[in-house]
């Protein structure tokens, strides 16, 4: 497998907290790789190592197959466009000014290209507007476009759409699709907006108290996503009864509302729940989501 991020049993600790313990990742070149855990979990983190901010404690990391012990790995760094927590932006200059300042952090002689990366991102036409008059739509964009300087072959984006209105968000999400399917560059985006990150993702890493506890590819996560039928009920003690009964998985949301995760006659469930003075009021087939798989996944790996 062609790997352009593999980490093997990465740890790190601050003090006597462990933050990631024994994380083993594996992002394809040309993925959108989407990371998901809750705060806490050890995202940021794991981020801030692969981009030479912070050295782990144990383990090790591999980028396009060079390791983070070898001394070429500041080299293959150079090939990494990142944005951790907010870009990185001097709001008191103009989009240009500002690629123009990262051509000279890369070391690059001249700035050709610094136009074709505007339009890009959609900023050709800001001219002598400066960024702290920009949108937090705009201001992202630009965010994204100094990761791109240097034609980097991997992009890691920390909360991307954090904050955005629909239509920024919007914009962020056609960006990303672009860069990857017509310039060929991998993603890691983390991301608390699953419905949105679902869009975009051609694969997952679920990480939880420091661990990557399942890695997918998006076909493989909607081949195990659980259809489910959603009934509305009038006495939830002898629906649970019955369903215990016939050995059907289900789930509670409310004292009038079950969700059942199984193939179910629904007229002859209604029937017999009718014949247990039980009123199925509504009912609803509905598909499991991102969220609920990650939920689900989550509250299994806790209670291990």
């Amino acid at each position: 497998m062609d790997y352009i991020l593999e980490t093997k049993n990465l740890g790190k600790n601050y003090r006597r907290n462990k933050v990631l313990n024994d994380l083993n990742m594996h992002i394809e070149k040309n993925a959108i790789y989407g990371l998901i855990g809750k705060n806490g979990a050890g995202k940021t983190t794991l981020i801030r190592l692969i981009c030479g901010l912070q050295k782990p404690t144990s383990g090790t990391y591999l980028i396009c197959g060079i390791s983070n012990k070898s001394k070429d790995i500041k080299k293959v760094r150079k090939r990494i466009g990142a944005i951790i927590e907010v870009p990185s932006l001097c709001l008191n200059m103009t989009a240009e000014d500002n690629l123009k300042e990262q051509y000279k952090i890369v070391g690059i002689p001249n700035y050709e290209g610094i136009s074709e990366i505007l339009n890009i991102v959609k900023l050709d036409n800001t001219g002598n507007k400066k960024v702290k008059h920009f949108s937090l739509g705009m201001k992202q964009r630009l965010g994204i476009a100094i990761a791109l300087v240097g034609s980097p072959d991997f992009i890691i984006l920390d909360e991307p759409i954090n904050g955005l209105d629909p239509e920024g968000i919007i914009e962020i999400r056609e960006l990303i699709i672009k860069l990857n399917k017509e310039k060929g560059i991998t993603f890691l985006i983390s991301s608390h907006y699953l419905d949105e990150l679902s869009k975009i993702a051609t694969c997952y890493g679920f990480l939880n108290n420091g661990k990557i506890v399942e890695e997918i590819s998006k076909k493989e996560l909607e081949q195990n996503f659980k259809k489910k039928i959603q009934i509305k009920i009038d006495n939830e003690k002898e629906c649970i009864r019955y369903l215990e009964e016939i050995g059907t998985p289900y789930k509670i949301i409310s004292s009038k509302t079950i969700d059942i995760y199984d193939k179910i006659n629904v007229s002859e469930l209604v029937t017999a729940l009718s014949k247990r003075n039980c009123t199925v009021n509504n009912f609803q087939e509905k598909d499991e989501t991102l969220e609920s798989y990650y939920l689900n996944l989550i509250g299994g790996a806790e209670n291990d």
